[in-house]
């Protein structure tokens, strides 16, 4: 289809690397109806030489119009469109967790017993919740340990303490998925849960400090509060409902 709307795209092609923000840069002008120039910078020396000559610190640059817009996150605000900025708060990475638990628990239930309404569903999504948060706390044990010394109230007493915890939570998790060794689970889920949550209300409602949580890992930007007692309680309350059981 025709269009008037063109734009120029200077964007790094080479052997070894093929700029990923430059694909998405041309994908986002071809969606906003631009006919594309999609310019290569084919070498390292070629694309210093562009930086040089259009006094830009990084490719890819989109022109429209023969004026630069600039790279792939100045042409979203260009559009109107949203620009996420790393440094801000979300809750994204709580939601996926929980959403996946969630429906990886329906799942279960339904391969496994035929049916979603059981109070197993409820059981493997707490359990799966663990396990999940675990992973993300495992993925960087030495990130996570440093941002969990903020506010945990054990481990600023037992430094080793920030270590072993997604170990704990991973083990409790997985030995309540498969319901077994639920002696060991359910101290070990009452214990950690109970801790965290007494760490965190202190430090949030007590203190009324702001701080990142820890609970989806080290490099989150989740803030400290609802969810990581959320987190905690629940633990509590699997321990407390299989110990009743």
């Amino acid at each position: 289809m025709q269009t008037d709307k063109r734009a120029t795209l200077y964007r790094m092609v080479m052997p070894e690397h093929v700029c990923p923000y430059g694909l998405k840069a041309r994908h986002l002008l071809r969606s906003e109806g631009y006919a594309v120039d999609d310019q290569w910078l084919e070498s390292r020396e070629e694309t210093d030489a562009f930086k040089h000559r259009h006094h830009v610190a990084a490719t890819p640059q989109a022109f429209i119009d023969g004026a630069r817009v600039g790279g792939y996150d100045d042409l979203r605000r260009y559009f109107g469109r949203s620009v996420q900025d790393p440094e801000a708060t979300s809750y994204r990475p709580v939601v996926a967790i929980f959403g996946m638990a969630a429906l990886i628990a329906l799942a279960t239930a339904w391969a496994a017993l035929g049916t979603v309404w059981a109070v197993r569903t409820v059981e493997w999504f707490v359990a799966f919740s663990m396990c999940l948060l675990a992973v993300q706390k495992l993925q960087d044990v030495e990130s996570f340990s440093t941002m969990f010394l903020n506010y945990d109230l054990l481990a600023r007493r037992w430094v080793p303490y920030a270590t072993l915890f997604p170990f704990l939570e991973a083990l409790a998790g997985v030995l309540m998925v498969a319901d077994a060794l639920l002696w060991v689970a359910i101290p070990v889920a009452f214990f950690i849960g109970s801790v965290g949550a007494v760490s965190v209300f202190y430090a949030v409602y007590v203190q009324k400090r702001e701080l990142k949580c820890a609970c989806v890992g080290g490099g989150s930007n989740v803030p400290l509060g609802f969810v990581s007692l959320t987190e905690d309680l629940m633990m509590v309350a699997m321990a407390l409902w299989m110990l009743a059981w």
